[in-house]
């Protein structure tokens, strides 16, 4: 399989996925090697090992050591979350999406920042308020910090007309993922951006990322009301 268009470690990670499904690869059979793979379907190494990985943490293969991949012969059944593209969310509801930068600076980091990541030593990253928006509505509001250090490329994005959101789910794989939700009360700062009630009760998603020890970015997704997050196996 061969395509003109860069893969995303995802779209590797389904197409196996599919492969198993299908019976292409059978309970207990192994895998080709990553770079096999990179080979037939055109993408980095890295690309395959970040889908093997998805794949592994999710209890359908597993990966040995010297010992390559193979489909699990009693496939382990996880719930797992994805870190969604909110473009793509918008659009798969039927919605248009649109989006608006609201800040973007290097700045010292705020202290939950600091807790989220264990930092004994302050330190500066990216911050980046932004909008997203369905059928021209307001739809999650992004609090997000991006580390400058493990991804410096960042700075060179036009964050106005890319989403810091769908830059980093494509181009900075992760080792680990912490995730939290929880509930806030609108104050008047986000009623107004969100268009809602004074004290509504709103969905918060907290997520942070590293690569190994180094973070990568943290942010706080506050969601309009009523907003629905859906998970499937």
């Amino acid at each position: 399989m061969t395509t003109a268009n860069r893969l995303s470690w995802t779209d590797v990670r389904d197409h196996i996925h599919a492969q198993i499904l299908d019976r292409t690869y059978r309970p207990g059979d192994k895998l080709p090697r990553d770079e096999d793979i990179a080979r037939d379907l055109g993408c980095a190494r890295s690309t395959v090992q970040r889908a093997m990985q998805d794949l592994s943490d999710a209890g359908i293969v597993e990966r040995k050591r010297k010992g390559g991949t193979q489909v699990r012969t009693d496939p382990v059944t996880r719930t797992t979350l994805d870190i969604p593209i909110t473009r793509k969310e918008v659009e798969q509801r039927g919605g248009i999406y649109g989006y608006q930068l609201l800040n973007r600076i290097v700045e010292d980091i705020a202290p939950w920042v600091r807790a989220n990541f264990a930092l004994s030593q302050p330190t500066t990253m990216l911050h980046v308020d932004a909008l997203h928006l369905a059928d021209q509505r307001p739809y999650i509001l992004e609090d997000r910090w991006i580390s400058t250090e493990t991804s410096p490329e960042i700075l060179d994005v036009d964050l106005a007309a890319n989403s810091a959101n769908e830059w980093l789910v494509r181009n900075k794989p992760y080792t680990r993922c912490d995730l939290r939700f929880y509930a806030v009360e609108a104050d008047q700062k986000t009623a107004d951006k969100l268009a809602a009630p004074l004290g509504a009760a709103l969905l918060v998603i907290e997520r942070s990322t590293w690569i190994d020890k180094h973070p990568i970015t943290t942010v706080r997704a506050v969601t309009r009301p009523g907003y629905q997050l859906l998970t499937q196996n």
